[in-house]
């Protein structure tokens, strides 16, 4: 089985807490578009914490999970 993912622990935990606050500030105030903008950045940061796959970490190859299998 092929692992592929690349953040876990604190860095997941930092990205859905980050996340959480850029969708609701986009959220509340969505007629802005630096707001709008918030809210798209918190969609990617809780997709990359959820399927704990970062494009970021892969390409500066760094992995925030346990080596052990």
């Amino acid at each position: 089985m092929r692992r592929d993912r690349n953040g876990c622990g604190i860095d997941r935990a930092g990205r859905v807490r980050l996340a959480r606050e850029h969708l609701v500030v986009g959220y509340r105030t969505r007629q802005r578009t630096p707001e709008t903008l918030a809210f798209v950045a918190g969609s990617d940061r809780l997709a990359t914490a959820v399927i704990q796959r970062c494009p970021v970490n892969a390409l500066l190859r760094v992995d925030t999970c346990d080596t052990a299998p």
